[in-house]
């Protein structure tokens, strides 16, 4: 990637994220919607310190630069990117939990149930998993009816027992049984790659795409999605505590097993360059127009944190 193509990068992933952090404050507001009868005021600030904290917002990024690819990154793109967030930091509240992989930290910040407690750090997971489907199937996300099931179905499938949820559970087991490589790569692949597949293939969705660009979006989405967990399990061996903000070397401690564990660094790194290659052949049919979204494989694969 060159220094420009960096820089237009960057630029583009700050805007995007800025936009969904500006729709994210308004779904996470007090304002009451129809059908609702009160939003308690503590449970809306934890989901609030759970979501509103920084981060890159990855995936929205990616939601509404595939939908780019088809012309319809408006208004519908940035909600379902919302509803994907919300889906993603439901599952971070949750994985930080004692119970799960009982973190302090998360984006240099105190976790939630740490800055409230276990039981509403467990509401407001609950809460923002249940908001994301009522973000999509709403009609202010102005969409043709057949496409917000469409997206509705595609995420519950990507977060739940086949996708998100199912791979937590396999990654708590590999702490009790050593998995081998197969056994790592189909945990990833539903822990973390499903929600990054799911981004990529929502943009085809939205724009009501053909099924064939729907496909080869889901495939590019389940390359970077690798990518992603592979570039976090090296950080984990090599960055600190300050690089990331959270814990590092836990993997270890714990005794999981990961493809960088398993295989070495330089191994990882040689897997990454090849990850980064395929996602962006994937996205050669559609020329230049690709160009953000094949900087974000590239990001995905060399970030420092």
């Amino acid at each position: 990637m060159t220094k420009e193509d960096q820089m237009a990068f960057e630029s583009a992933l700050f805007a995007r994220a800025a936009a969904s952090e500006a729709q994210l404050r308004q779904v996470l507001d007090a304002r009451l919607l129809s059908g609702e009868i009160a939003r308690p005021e503590r449970l809306m600030a934890a989901m609030r310190h759970g979501v509103l904290n920084g981060g890159k917002r990855l995936r929205p990024f990616l939601v509404m630069e595939s939908a780019a690819l088809f012309s319809a990154d408006g208004e519908a793109a940035l909600r379902v990117a919302a509803a994907l967030e919300c889906v993603h930091c439901y599952s971070l509240i949750h994985d930080d939990l004692p119970a799960m992989d009982d973190d302090d930290l998360r984006r240099g910040q105190p976790t939630v149930h740490k800055a409230f407690d276990e039981a509403t750090a467990i509401l407001a997971g609950d809460a923002l998993l249940t908001l994301a489907f009522d973000i999509i199937a709403d009609e202010a996300t102005a969409l043709p009816a057949e496409r917000r099931v469409a997206l509705v179905l595609a995420l519950a499938r990507a977060a739940g027992a086949g996708g998100m949820v199912g791979g937590q559970t396999l990654d708590l087991e590999a702490e009790r049984k050593r998995p081998d490589e197969a056994g790592i790569i189909r945990l990833q692949a539903m822990k973390t790659g499903a929600l990054i597949r799911f981004a990529c293939e929502a943009g085809a969705i939205v724009a009501g795409a053909p099924a064939a660009d729907r496909e080869r979006l889901a495939e590019f989405g389940s390359a970077i999605g690798l990518a992603f967990q592979l570039a976090d399990d090296l950080l984990d061996l090599t960055a600190d505590t300050k690089q990331m903000g959270k814990a590092t070397k836990k993997d270890a401690a714990a005794g999981k097993a990961t493809l960088a564990a398993l295989h070495g660094a330089d191994w990882a790194r040689e897997q990454l360059h090849g990850l980064i290659d395929q996602a962006h052949a994937l996205l050669d049919p559609y020329g230049e127009e690709a160009a953000l979204l094949k900087a974000a494989a590239t990001f995905v694969a060399t970030r420092n944190s």
